[in-house]
């Protein structure tokens, strides 16, 4: 059925623009015989954003994979360094909402875990819209920072590395089926920055997948229940993609090298200092504004990272 849907909504835009077209092609017509300045400057304007769709529409063909159309879940993980690392993880989490809210798509943080001193350890945010899943696997590995230390007293250069992670969203009883007596379900206070308690209850939720031994904890909701949910949720979209890493493997035997995203594997560099600078290491795409990219402008990078990977198999 949503699949169903999905067509639906599909032919439905694909004959309004056909009708938007005709009637453009038929206005213009008519500017032609009766000239009129601000009608044809308003006939461009309108023509123009008909193209700019269009392009944007051909650009969606390039999310074959069968899981591009989903929601997404992202996770930022902070690497070595301390507050340095904690603090770009934060950077970036607010580079990914701001990219959300740039493109009209719903953000939910799932869980966060803060730093002791600054910014975060970890994060996981679940992000809905349309090939949400299909733009942020562009993401998947380690981001490097090069800047000037806000935390060094000397203020020197500093590195810093977090791993960024992005699975589909998987839907229950469809994707995967969990067996209720292969779940352990801890549920433990919820603890805040510094490792103060914000909660006297036992709201917060750890869930053990006891034949694969993944681990998830919540504690960013109040309720119990609504962690159990978000905990829920994470696990069915990591048991998901385990299945879908082990087609990948498979895959790479006969298609090529498959990468997963883990440390080791750095995909993108943000330079501060000595110049200003970000590249992607596998397209060699570069924005000279790195400020614009930490502020969720990310299209360019995901578009020349999809776009190159057009036929290539994607885990």
């Amino acid at each position: 059925m949503r699949r169903l849907a999905n067509l639906g909504e599909t032919v439905s835009l694909w004959r309004g623009l056909e009708q938007q077209a005709a009637t453009l092609g038929e206005l213009c017509a008519l500017s032609e015989e009766e000239p009129d300045r601000e009608f044809q400057a308003q006939l461009a304007a309108e023509v123009k954003e008909l193209a700019a769709r269009l392009d944007d529409l051909e650009f969606q063909l390039a999310f074959r994979d069968e899981y591009d159309q989903r929601n997404a879940i992202l996770s930022v993980h902070s690497g070595a360094g301390g507050t340095e690392s904690q603090d770009w993880a934060e950077m970036l989490l607010r580079m990914y909402l701001r990219w959300a809210e740039r493109r009209g798509f719903e953000a939910t943080i799932l869980d966060l875990s803060r730093g002791e001193e600054a910014g975060i350890k970890s994060v996981q945010i679940e992000i809905k819209g349309p090939y949400a899943y299909g733009y942020l696997k562009s993401e998947k590995g380690v981001h490097r920072l090069v800047r000037l230390s806000p935390f060094d007293a000397n203020h020197l250069r500093h590195t810093s590395f977090a791993l960024i992670e992005a699975i589909p969203e998987a839907e229950k009883d469809i994707d995967v089926t969990i067996n209720p007596d292969d779940l352990r379900l801890d549920y433990f206070k919820a603890s805040g920055h510094g490792g103060q308690s914000v909660q006297k209850t036992a709201s917060a939720v750890r869930i053990v997948h006891l034949p694969t031994n993944i681990t998830v904890s919540v504690q960013n909701e109040r309720s119990q229940r609504q962690n159990r949910e978000a905990g829920m949720k994470i696990l069915l979209s990591r048991l998901m993609q385990l299945e879908l890493a082990k087609r990948a493997e498979e895959q790479a035997k006969l298609k090529g090298e498959y990468v997963p995203a883990e440390w080791g594997n750095r995909i993108r560099s943000y330079i501060l200092h000595p110049y200003k600078m970000v590249k992607d290491h596998r397209t060699g795409y570069e924005v000279a504004e790195p400020d614009a990219v930490l502020d969720g402008d990310l299209d360019g990078l995901m578009t020349a990272f999809i776009t190159a990977s057009v036929g290539e198999a994607s885990p």
